[in-house]
């Protein structure tokens, strides 16, 4: 019974270290993520139109998964004797941003009529649109700067402070990511009501063009 208990005992300061460290991945990774911008626009528009949902939610979360285990494994430290690949990354990110909301603006400039069940459709076979909206995805994701600069460096710089527990911080900082992803993507299901007439999604267009073009110009005007 006594031997028990010191075994007991001798767990809790690693059970104690393992929740702290999860649960400020998971805070950090949140507070990262919950900003507006341009990937969370995207995965907030497919979900409201009920297009691919599953398949952008599950890039989106994998990608950063993938994004988190790399600044905590290190590769922040390697990236940072690699200084020209951050400009090119910005200036690229920054490009692709601008045509994305000069896209936007000239949905909400000059609407198609399509309401929330007909865009849906789209008019394009179903593979193309698949295939349009994953490297859609993929280019908000992967060529946004501010991912390398917050979920590399930022988060990896953090997560060496918690030493040998830094995996359970990337562990809580994942879990984060893959809820809040999910829960946007299927909880912007709730806007369809709001979002079911064409004006309304000129609305939101012109809010995505506002952003957009706003985050491309802060990328190469810091």
């Amino acid at each position: 019974m006594q031997i028990h208990e010191l075994d007991c005992s001798a767990t809790r300061p690693y059970v104690r270290l393992v929740l702290t460290a999860s649960l400020a991945g998971f805070g950090l990774g949140l507070s990262l993520i919950v900003a507006i911008g341009a990937q969370n626009l995207f995965v907030l528009r497919q979900g409201v139109r009920r297009e691919h949902v599953l398949l952008v939610a599950t890039i989106c979360a994998a990608s950063d998964a993938v994004l988190i285990v790399a600044g905590v494994t290190g590769l922040g430290l390697v990236l940072e004797t690699v200084p020209w690949l951050v400009p090119v990354v910005r200036w690229a990110g920054a490009a692709f941003l601008l045509t994305y909301g000069l896209l936007a603006a000239r949905r909400a400039w000059r609407p198609s009529g399509a309401s929330l069940d007909a865009g849906a459709a789209g008019g394009r076979p179903v593979a193309r649109r698949r295939t349009a909206v994953v490297l859609t995805c993929l280019a908000l994701t992967w060529l946004n700067p501010h991912v390398y600069l917050d979920t590399v460096f930022l988060l990896g710089s953090i997560a060496a402070t918690h030493g040998g527990e830094r995996g359970w911080f990337a562990v809580g900082a994942v879990t984060a990511s893959v809820l809040w992803f999910f829960g946007l993507a299927y909880g912007a299901r709730m806007l369809g009501r709001v979002l079911a007439t064409p004006r309304a999604w000129r609305v939101l267009d012109a809010f995505v063009a506002l952003v957009m073009i706003a985050l491309a110009m802060s990328l190469v005007w810091p």
